[in-house]
């Protein structure tokens, strides 16, 4: 079978499973969740098997540390996995969520009901947890979702994809969650190009992948293209504070989208505050780059132990950098005055903004969510994680008593 009718093959599938689900009610949505997440710790050992045979391959390949950060499945993180299953459960279900009622004049009844997308895409790199975070946030709204991930967490995205489809077959849901078994890219642009079967892509992985989507994509895409988080130290910064939102922000897990690449400090406190920087970066391992000048530099997402390093004349000149140079993604000021906080709160242009906090905070679970299906940086639909709300839709449901317009 040709990539292309292999896609459009699942995606077929997908549409009939989606119209499956959107029957379901919260209590069965839940009840094929909990399957789910007893699958996966039945599956355990042959999931963690394929894992570090994925691992192993993929150093060998010469993958970069982050990237193998990434594919790397922890018993810390198939815990977290399989808990996050167990928390979308506990959340409420938007779907049928009235969001507003209106009665009008003319006698009709207008409802604004939340309903799910129907069918999502999600191509996604190295991270083999985005597989079973997307599906459950996907089976919760009701959505089908066709997951293509990368070639190097193949074998354990197959697990997963076995493991979660033995728990929906019983139910008659096997079609609602499918795995793209080929690693050809032409599959991807398939995938992004089947109007009218699939109505959502998300890209998760790097700038290179999300920029090829959007490029092929004729539905819609929601994504963000790179996280250049700024942490701007203020002249009424608490200093160890600041210290340790750096080390948090930079050094916790340094090849996420949600890590600091870019560190500004107020000129009235550089010359205190610098040498404590160093010393930081020395102890950790940080390689800190002074030099940058050009937007190319100045907007680096390194993924890695390093970091930009600039000084700044005050809150105003911050602000202006991180929104010329950052990618809208996740920004932090710490600082001790409640008027610059609120200046930076207001006018960076990010979709999240820190006061005195980590921007590691940027993520689903952090933010209550359960679990996310990725982060935007778009202005339309949907702005930061996505979580369930997010992959909801809404339709308008009229009611009148023979009622006609006049």
């Amino acid at each position: 079978m040709e990539v292309g009718e292999y896609i459009i093959s699942m995606a077929r599938k997908a549409r009939a499973a989606s119209a499956e689900l959107a029957r379901m009610d919260t209590a069965a949505k839940n009840a094929a969740l909990l399957a789910v997440a007893d699958a996966l710790e039945a599956r355990r050992a042959e999931i963690d098997a394929a894992n570090r045979e994925d691992v192993e391959k993929a150093k060998a390949s010469g993958l970069a540390p982050a990237m193998v950060d990434r594919l790397t499945l922890t018993p810390a993180r198939f815990d977290a996995m399989v808990s996050g299953v167990r928390r979308v459960v506990e959340l409420p279900d938007p779907v049928g969520e009235r969001m507003w009622t209106r009665e009008r004049p003319s006698g009709i009844r207008i409802e604004k009901v939340r309903v799910p997308f129907g069918v999502v895409a999600v191509v996604f790199e190295s991270r083999p947890n985005v597989f079973v975070d997307t599906a459950a946030l996907c089976l919760k709204t009701g959505n089908a979702v066709i997951l293509r991930g990368g070639k190097e967490a193949l074998g354990t995205n197959a697990a997963l994809a076995a493991a979660v489809g033995s728990a929906l077959a019983p139910l008659g849901a096997g079609d609602a969650v499918q795995l793209v078994g080929i690693t050809d890219h032409a599959a991807v642009t398939e995938l992004v190009r089947a109007v009218g079967l699939v109505d959502v892509a998300i890209p998760r992985g790097g700038e290179r992948l999300i920029r090829a989507m959007c490029e092929a994509a004729l539905v819609p895409v929601l994504k963000h293209y790179k996280g250049v988080c700024h942490v701007y130290v203020d002249k009424a910064a608490d200093q160890s504070m600041a210290l340790a939102i750096l080390d948090n922000a930079k050094t916790q897990r340094p090849g996420v989208c949600n890590a600091a690449e870019c560190l500004l400090v107020h000129e009235g406190v550089a010359g205190e505050f610098m040498p404590k920087v160093r010393a930081w970066a020395e102890e950790k391992g940080v390689v800190l780059h002074f030099d940058a000048s050009t937007p190319e530099e100045w907007g680096r997402e390194f993924l890695a132990l390093e970091m930009n390093v600039g000084v700044v004349r005050d809150c105003r000149a911050a602000v202006e950098h991180i929104n010329a140079y950052g990618s809208h993604h996740s920004d932090c000021i710490v600082t001790a005055d409640a008027e610059r906080a609120e200046e930076f709160l207001r006018d960076v242009d990010s979709a999240a903004v820190y006061h005195n906090a980590s921007t590691r905070f940027t993520d689903g679970g952090e933010f209550g969510m359960g679990a996310e299906i990725g982060i935007s940086t778009d202005k339309l639909h949907a702005r930061g994680p996505m979580g369930l709300e997010e992959l909801t839709t809404y339709k308008y449901r009229v009611t009148g008593d023979g009622t006609v317009r006049k």
